[in-house]
Formats: structure tokens, sequence, C-alpha cells
């Protein structure tokens, strides 16, 4: 049995393949399996592995079926006690499962681990990002009156290349989101279940490389994102929450309700604005949303028509610039 499980989903990856299983084989720390799920691809992804990679790595495929699926068949075939994740596009500093077995060797109680990141081509770190919004620097658990800001905060930085989880932890929340074919938020699914139940840490040393040229959500910017699953589905979330900690859910998805209404009514969807707004809101807490506002106005078309003179602008500067 290994003490890590590196789980990495492939769809479509064929530029950045080499560079993922290069920084993944070119770890100090030694113990671990790798298993690449081929998620589909149709670009030779899983040829690169295949040839290049055939002892070292262990290759399944699958029908196209989305990254949250992909990265649970590779956990289903795991054989260790923690599972890393590494997205086809990103990379890992050479020492990020040596100090990640260190982290889960002095804290025997947490579940999982997130590690700050530094991105490319920009190489910045989100040190400073997570200073204003005061993540915690080691272990932690959740609490009923902690602020739904924080936790806010804490989801919006967890990424599946930067997060590490014990396996018994990972099973006993259900995994990834993958049902219909999930392509978006089916990671901040599980973290949601994960934080309301255990205690978790974050480590502010930029040991996962993110490349942000790279995501195909970083470069999709200019068009309204799927509703997140635990909007879709918030019942699944909910019965694997601790009755005392439920509050806090409600708030957590009243807070991400008004900012995907808010997104979709600049898009010019106010019908699914006023869904989300009505469906999560309860309008004497949630006003401190700093998207209650722009959820309102979302829910009308004026949410549509500033979105659209934004837009306009946009493309007036792009073209004078």
């Amino acid at each position: 049995m290994k003490r890590f499980s590196v789980i990495v989903p492939l769809y479509n990856k064929k530029r950045y393949i080499r560079r993922c299983l290069d920084a993944i084989l070119s770890q100090s720390f030694r113990d671990f399996e790798v298993i690449v799920v081929n998620d589909g691809s149709t670009d030779g992804s899983e040829q690169i592995v295949e040839q290049e990679y055939p002892s070292r790595v262990r290759l399944v495929t699958q029908p196209n079926a989305g990254p949250g699926s992909a990265r649970n068949h590779g956990c289903r075939l795991a054989q260790s006690e923690l599972y890393a994740f590494l997205d086809g596009d990103d990379a890992w500093e050479p020492n990020y499962l040596a100090e990640s077995d260190a982290w889960f060797t002095a804290h025997p109680q947490a579940a999982m681990l997130t590690w700050c990141m530094r991105l490319f081509p920009s190489d910045k770190t989100l040190e400073e990002s997570w200073r204003s919004l005061a993540i915690p620097k080691s272990e932690f658990q959740l609490q009923p009156d902690t602020p739904v800001r924080s936790v806010i905060g804490m989801l919006a930085n967890m990424l599946p290349s930067s997060t590490v989880i014990r396996a018994d932890a990972f099973t006993r929340c259900g995994g990834y989101y993958d049902k219909f074919r999930c392509l978006y938020s089916e990671d901040t699914h599980l973290w949601m279940k994960v934080l309301l139940n255990y205690p978790a840490g974050f480590d502010w040393r930029p040991l996962t490389l993110r490349f942000e040229d790279a995501s195909e959500l970083a470069l999709n910017l200019k068009s309204v994102r799927p509703i997140e699953p635990f909007l879709l589905d918030p019942d699944d979330v909910r019965t694997a929450t601790p009755i005392a900690m439920r509050p806090l859910l409600d708030d957590i998805l009243a807070w991400r309700a008004l900012k995907t209404a808010s997104v979709y009514g600049y898009f010019g969807h106010p019908a699914k604005a006023r869904e989300l707004v009505h469906r999560f809101t309860r309008w004497s807490r949630d006003w401190r949303s700093p998207h209650f506002a722009t959820a309102l106005a979302g829910c009308t078309p004026a949410g549509g028509w500033i979105g659209t003179a934004v837009e306009n602008w946009r493309a007036r500067k792009d073209l004078t610039a």
C-alpha cells in the first residue's frame, strides 16, 4: 500500500501532459502511485502517456464523463491512504508530496490539506490574497459561528491540484460530484462536505504551479458558466452536514447563489437569476453579501443592460488599445 495515490484526469491536454507527469515523477518523496484516467480524449493525449510513461504510470480510459467522474474512477482504483490530484495542465514543486507527507504526519486528525499556488505566466503567488481573506495557516475546524465570508474565501482557494485528502474522508463524503456529466465546481461540492465535517488545513507555501494560460476556465471568461452542483443539488450536501452546521451551510449556499445570480443577470438571464435568489436568499440576513445588490439587479432586465454596456465598453477599449 502506497502513501499517496496521485490521480490525473486527462482530457485533451496533449500540449501539457508531459509537464504534469514529469512534475509528479520528479518528486523527492517516492512512496506513491500514479493513475491517469483518460476521460475520452480526442487529441491523442493518452498516446503520450502510453508510449512515453509505460512503466511508471497506470493509464485507464473511460468514455467522456467530466473531471469529477475521472478523478472518482482513479480513486476507486487507488491503493493508498492519501489522495493527491493534479490536473493535466498544472504542476508541482519537487517537494510537494514530501511536505504533504510531513504535514499529515504532524496533523493526524486533519482530513484535508490545501497548498498555496504560484500562478504563471505572471509568476505571482496567492499569499497576499490569502492574507486579505484571513485564510488560516494550519489546521482548523469550522464552527457554527465561523463567518460565512471566511468560508467562501477558503472554498474559492481550494483546487484539486493543490489539495490532498485522506482516502477515508474522501469516501465518506462521496467523492467529487459527478452526476449529469458535471464540468464545473464539482470539487467545491466535495470541499464543502469535508470542511463542514472534519478538521482541515492550509499551508501558505506555494508548492502548486498553476498555468492560467492553459486553463480552459481561465480562457473562458466572457460566457456564463454552469450553475454549481451544490446549488442544483443542495440536499446532497445538506444530508451530509451535521445538524449544528446546517445554518452555516445555508449561509454559504445563499452567498454563492447571489454571486451566481449576479453573473446570470449580467449575461441577460434574469429568469435564472430570480430562480436562484428566490430559492436560497433570506432577505433579513443575506443583505450582507457583497453580491446582494447586483443579484437583485440581475433579476430584472437592468442586469443584462448593464452587462451589454460593460461588454461594449470593453470591446471599444480593446480596439483602441
